[in-house]
């Protein structure tokens, strides 16, 4: 039973704050600090989710094959690749490392 109530809590939570920006006035929208942190903070969330999937396990710092999979996608980056190329890479150098035992 919890684990629905959890669930209905959620679903809530999410329409409420869709609804609450959806009533922000367009004024406050036009504003060059919310313009910029409105561009700035999906990166920052995707780098924060990145590096806690890429370098946590739990409550402790891991070094791994994911660790190295995300250093050949940021080397792939560095040098332009395409996106795709980027994906491929981080899974090529992640398999390889876990086939070789790390």
């Amino acid at each position: 039973m919890n684990i629905w109530l959890a669930i209905g809590l959620t679903v809530v939570g999410c329409y409420a704050v869709k609804l609450v920006g959806l009533l922000v006035p367009a004024g406050v929208l036009e504003r060059p600090l919310v313009r910029r942190l409105a561009a700035l903070l999906p990166v920052a969330l995707l780098a924060a989710l990145t590096a806690q999937q890429a370098f946590a396990d739990g409550r402790t710092l891991v070094l791994d094959a994911r660790a190295a999979g995300l250093v050949a996608a940021a080397v792939a980056l560095l040098l332009r690749a395409p996106f795709l190329l980027v994906v491929a890479a981080a899974v090529l150098v992640t398999a390889g490392v876990r086939a070789l035992g790390g």
